[in-house]
């Protein structure tokens, strides 16, 4: 049984891919894109719109995606784990490390 796409992998280099949809931990989630793989099982709860690791990253380690580095781990990231701001921290924004981990809204500016 062909298992239900719910992952974009945008180049064959990337070591995460994109949730099309919230995939639940223990679900095996199928990948479209320039894949390897045809599915990667969800170790942790993915949110629709964020990153699986596709393989296992150490901490330091590059996060790539496009193709390209966007990033580097904070902490070990195994396999089929959430990639967000509680792991790794973005080489383009230097903010980022300042932002909430589960709404991205900034810590270290008042808005009134």
């Amino acid at each position: 049984m062909e298992k239900e796409i719910k992952a974009f992998q945008i180049d064959l280099g990337d070591n995460v891919a994109t949730a099309l949809a919230g995939i639940k931990a223990g679900q095996e989630a199928g990948l479209t894109g320039d894949h390897g793989e045809e599915s990667i099982k969800a170790a942790t709860d993915i949110p629709a719109g964020h990153k699986i690791a596709l393989k296992d990253i150490g901490a330091g380690g590059h996060i790539v995606k496009y193709g390209v580095v966007i990033g580097r781990a904070t902490a070990d990231i195994p396999k089929g784990s959430w990639v967000h701001l509680h792991v790794m921290q973005s080489i383009y924004d230097e903010r980022s490390s300042h932002l909430d981990v589960r709404t991205g809204a900034p810590k270290d500016t008042k808005y009134e």
